[in-house]
């Protein structure tokens, strides 16, 4: 299988990880136009079974290191698929809500808190329960309390919108959600990994899975829990009239491709952060994906307009989050080297 060898190479792939995670919510928007998220939702988790699984019979395949997918896949123990399973499914539930805020907030909100939040409880997460050896942990924390002050600006931003150019209830529901996401998400990358083997990808212990496999299992994991969560929430929707399975099958084609781009989409941003957290560790891995707010911000305000016509103290607030967001990722990167 194909392993990141450098710090380097991991940080860049890092990077597009923020890239990805940060972009896949404008296949939501664009969706939105004519199909509910919990519809779009679905399309969106069958694209990360196909990307995943593309993904494990090339990359996880390929080179003379570690072991092959299959391979890798038959030889993992029950213990280890349950982790990366758990992990799915924590995750199913808080993606589901970051998607039903994003619908009611925007991306610019949603993302920057209940993404944000995440960045910071999952550091922590990843800090306890898989450290890495030579990490600046002090430079590393540092950066995590820049990215909180850039969602405090973000929170005070939309806070001033909410009163002049929002429903207040609704976008209150939509802040409300977005936090209880990032709580949430914050467990299931630490869970993912372990059922990895961070320490040794070329030659990963009996029973633990490689990147790929996790990967492939993690999607399935949240494609099944789907059945569960995502009827509950169609049925029972935050917003708006439930909606059926019978209304998802009445979809045009080139309605259904794009939640299956989205899907793809954060599923290579997903891979490359598995990929990567053997070299970067962990925790810096997590956290620069996690820079995907700033993506997200970046997308709602200047391609979505979702502060149009805001006063200009927002869009100094807007600019002093994305000041603290670059520096706080900054401080992230060199705290692995």
């Amino acid at each position: 299988m194909y392993i990141v060898g450098s710090y380097t190479l991991a940080v860049i792939l890092c990077f597009v990880t923020m890239l990805c995670w940060g972009s896949w919510g404008n296949t939501q928007k664009l969706a939105a136009k004519s199909w509910r998220y919990e519809l779009f939702y679905w399309d969106y988790v069958i694209g990360m079974v196909l990307f995943s699984l593309v993904l494990a019979f090339t990359a996880g395949s390929i080179g003379s290191e570690g072991r092959p997918f299959i391979q890798d896949l038959a030889q993992a123990d029950w213990a280890s698929i349950g982790w990366v399973v758990l992990g799915a499914v924590i995750f199913n539930v808080s993606n589901i809500l970051l998607s039903a805020s994003v619908s009611i907030a925007g991306m610019a909100v949603a993302f920057p808190l209940g993404v944000g939040i995440a960045l910071v409880m999952g550091v922590l997460n990843n800090l306890l329960l898989h450290p890495t050896a030579g990490q600046n942990t002090g430079l590393l924390w540092l950066g995590v309390a820049l990215v909180v002050c850039a969602i405090i600006c973000n929170g005070m931003a939309s806070g001033k919108v909410s009163n002049e150019q929002r429903d207040p209830k609704q976008n209150r529901k939509g802040i409300i959600l977005a936090l209880l996401a990032g709580i949430i998400m914050s467990f299931f990358s630490a869970l993912v990994y372990n059922g990895v083997d961070l320490d040794n990808f070329a030659a990963p212990a009996a029973g633990k899975l490689t990147p790929y496999t996790a990967m492939v299992i993690f999607s399935l994991g949240v494609f099944l829990s789907n059945f569960i969560v995502n009827t509950i929430v169609m049925k029972k929707p935050f917003v708006g009239e439930p909606v059926t399975y019978k209304q998802y099958f009445a979809g045009s084609f080139g309605t259904h491709l794009v939640g299956i781009l989205g899907g793809c989409i954060w599923a290579l941003g997903t891979s490359l952060n598995y990929i990567c957290a053997g070299t970067a560790g962990a925790a810096v891995s997590y956290a620069l994906g996690q820079g995907a707010p700033m993506i997200a911000a970046i997308w709602g305000v200047f391609i979505w307009k979702e502060f149009k016509g805001a006063p200009k103290s927002v869009y100094g607030l807007l600019a002093l989050m994305f000041g603290l967001f670059i520096a706080g990722l900054s401080c992230v990167v060199i705290a692995g080297m």
